[in-house]
C-alpha cells in the first residue's frame, strides 16, 4: 500500500526581497506592480523582517534574478531610489505539503503516464464561498470516480471509485482528497464490491475522516438528509430530478413507486402535487419521511414501505372491495397504531401512516390495508403558470410550508397523473403490475403519464425497450418518448421512458363479470 510522504512535497525558491519600511510599503509595491513583485497563489509578497519591526520584506517575482535588480526598467528602478534606500537581501521561500494544490500531489504520486483527473462541481450551493474551486474529481481515465456528495454545515462526504489497479494509491488519494478539501470533506469512502442487495444500496470502507456517513444535501430549494451507507443517492441525478418535476402541475396526483428518500417526490409537494410515494428499503422510507418534515410539506406525502407491485394494487384497490391476501411486508418505525382501515380517511394534520403493514404481521381478509384517501378542502386553481416556476422560486419556500388550505382530495382509484418508476436496473419488470391494474368503469380524466427510467446499451435499440414494454403490458405503446438523462459507462446509457398508459390497460367491468363465473 502507497504512503503519501508529505516531505518529499517540499520545495524551495531562492528569491530577492527589498527591506523597506513599514510606512513606505504601499507605496513601493505600487512600483512594482508591473510585474516584478511575488505573484503566487495563496503567496503574500510582503511578510515581516525577523530583523527589525520597523521594517517589511517586500518579496520580488522569480524573474529578478539579481541583488543589482537590472530586470528592473531603469524608470521603475529610478523612482524606487526616490523613494528609500534600495536594501536588496536573499529570501528564502518554501513550499511544503500544505501549499500544493489536490492536482499537483496527485500527479507527483501516481504511476507515470496516468491523467491526473479533471475536477468540477457537482453540487452547487448559493450559500458557500469556495476557497478554491477543486472539489470533484469526476474522471480518471475511467477509473477513479469521486463525487462530492454533499458539502453543508454537517458532515461531508466524498465517495471514491477505485479500480483494481490503483487500489495500492486509495489510501494516499484519500488522504489528498481530505486534506485538501476539509472542512468542506470531513469523509472519504471507497465503493467496495458490486451492488448486490435488493436496496441497491453500495457498500463502503471509509479511508479518511470520521466513519459519519449522515449528511444533507440541498437541489433546487429542497434539503434531504440521508445516510449515505444506508440509502442510494446519485447527486449527478439533479438535473434530471428538476426536469420531469417541470412536467407536473399543482394538484397532480404522483405514484412514485421507488421513491428512495424523495428525490422526485418532495420537490413534487413542494409543488403543490400529492405525492404515493413507495421504497422497499426501510431506511429510505425514514429518511423520506424525514424529509417531507424538513421541507414542511409531510401534509402533501404518503409514505410506504412494500414491493412495488404490492403498493400499487393496494392503492388502485376500490374501495370496500374484497381484500386478498398480499405478502408479508416490514413498516417502516410504525406501529399497529399508526393502521387505519381502508375506507377511513385522515386531515392534514392526522398520521400519515396509509397502506402499510404492522412489523412482522401478515396481512389477510380481515387485516388493515391502510388509508387511500385524504380528505381535504381543495386548493385554489391556479392553472399551468404554477408548473413553470423555476429551482429559484422552489428555493423561496423551502423553508415555508405550501401554500394553500391542504391538499385537494385524491381518489387514486379514479384518477392519477404520474407513475414515477426509478429504478432504471429493473423497472421495466415492474411494467407488467400496470395491466388491468385501473379499472375503466371509475377512472376519470385523461389516462396517466408513465415515467420508466431504463438503461440501454450500445448494443441495444430504443425499439427493444419499448417491444419489451409492450409485452409486459400486453398493450401496444402510442408516440414514446425516450429522453437520455446521462451516460453511465462508455457503452450504456441512462434513459427516461415516457408514455401515456394505453387504454388497452384499464380492466374493464366486464373482466370482473367473467372472472366472477371462472
Amino acid at each position: 500500500m502507497e504512503k503519501l510522504d508529505e516531505s518529499k512535497f517540499e520545495q524551495r525558491l531562492q528569491l530577492w526581497a527589498l527591506r523597506t519600511p513599514r510606512e513606505l510599503v504601499s507605496a513601493v509595491t505600487r512600483l512594482l506592480r508591473s510585474g516584478y513583485l511575488l505573484d503566487m497563489p495563496r503567496v503574500k509578497p510582503v511578510v515581516e523582517d525577523p530583523e527589525s519591526e520597523k521594517n517589511r520584506l517586500v518579496v520580488l517575482s522569480e524573474k529578478i534574478q539579481n541583488p543589482d535588480l537590472s530586470g528592473i526598467q531603469e524608470k521603475v528602478y529610478d523612482s524606487l531610489k526616490q523613494l528609500c534606500n534600495i536594501d536588496v537581501i536573499p529570501y528564502t521561500l518554501t513550499l511544503g505539503y500544505s501549499y500544493w494544490s489536490a492536482d499537483h500531489i496527485l500527479k507527483q504520486i501516481l504511476p507515470a503516464g496516468m491523467e491526473v483527473p479533471s475536477f468540477e462541481t457537482i453540487v452547487k450551493y448559493t450559500n458557500l464561498r469556495w476557497g478554491f474551486h477543486p472539489v470533484v474529481c469526476s474522471i480518471f481515465c475511467v477509473t477513479l470516480l469521486l463525487i462530492v456528495i454533499c458539502v453543508v454545515h454537517a458532515s461531508h462526504v466524498a465517495h471514491l471509485n477505485i479500480s483494481d489497479d490503483l487500489l495500492s494509491y486509495k489510501d494516499a488519494i484519500a488522504k489528498v482528497i481530505y486534506d485538501k478539501n476539509y472542512p468542506r470533506i470531513q469523509t472519504v469512502v471507497n465503493k467496495v464490491g458490486t451492488i448486490a442487495n435488493e436496496f441497491r444500496v453500495p457498500k463502503f470502507e471509509v479511508l479518511a475522516g470520521k466513519n459519519d456517513m449522515v449528511t444533507e444535501v440541498k437541489q433546487y430549494g429542497a434539503t434531504f438528509k440521508l445516510d449515505y451507507g444506508l440509502v442510494y443517492w446519485n447527486s449527478r441525478l439533479e438535473h434530471e430530478h428538476i426536469r420531469l418535476v417541470s412536467l407536473f402541475k399543482k394538484g397532480d396526483v404522483i405514484c412514485d413507486m421507488f421513491a428512495g428518500i424523495g428525490p422526485f417526490s418532495i420537490p413534487a409537494a413542494q409543488k403543490g402535487c400529492i405525492v404515493y410515494a413507495n421504497d422497499l428499503n426501510p431506511d429510505s422510507v425514514h429518511y423520506l419521511r424525514t424529509n417531507a418534515q424538513i421541507n414542511k410539506v409531510d401534509d402533501y406525502i404518503f409514505t410506504y414501505n412494500m414491493d412495488a407491485r404490492v403498493f400499487m394494487q393496494n392503492l388502485l384497490r376500490l374501495p370496500g372491495s374484497e381484500r386478498k391476501s398480499v405478502p408479508q411486508v416490514e413498516a417502516a418505525n410504525y406501529s399497529s397504531e399508526d393502521m387505519v382501515s381502508g375506507n377511513e380517511s385522515l386531515t392534514s394534520n392526522e398520521n400519515h401512516s396509509d397502506v402499510q403493514e404492522s412489523c412482522g404481521k401478515c396481512i389477510n381478509d380481515s387485516s388493515v390495508i391502510g388509508i387511500m384517501t385524504k380528505r381535504q378542502q381543495e386548493t385554489s386553481n391556479e392553472g399551468d403558470a404554477y408548473c413553470q416556476e423555476d429551482s429559484n422560486q422552489t428555493k423561496k419556500r423551502n423553508n415555508k410550508r405550501v401554500k394553500g388550505s391542504g391538499p385537494p382530495s385524491a381518489k387514486p382509484w379514479e384518477h392519477f397523473d404520474h407513475v414515477v418508476m426509478n429504478l432504471p436496473a429493473s423497472a421495466l419488470q415492474f411494467l407488467d403490475c400496470l395491466s388491468g391494474l385501473v379499472h375503466k368503469k371509475y377512472w376519470t380524466g385523461p389516462l396517466p403519464w408513465i415515467h420508466c427510467y431504463c438503461f440501454i446499451r450500445s448494443s441495444e435499440s430504443e425499439e427493444l425497450i419499448l417491444s419489451e414494454a409492450h409485452n409486459k403490458l400486453n398493450a401496444k405503446i402510442t408516440e414514446p418518448i425516450f429522453h437520455r438523462v446521462r451516460d453511465v459507462a462508455p457503452n450504456k446509457a441512462m434513459f427516461c421512458f415516457t408514455f401515456r398508459l394505453p387504454i388497452e390497460c384499464l380492466k374493464d367491468e366486464t373482466e370482473d363479470h367473467i372472472q366472477s363465473f371462472s
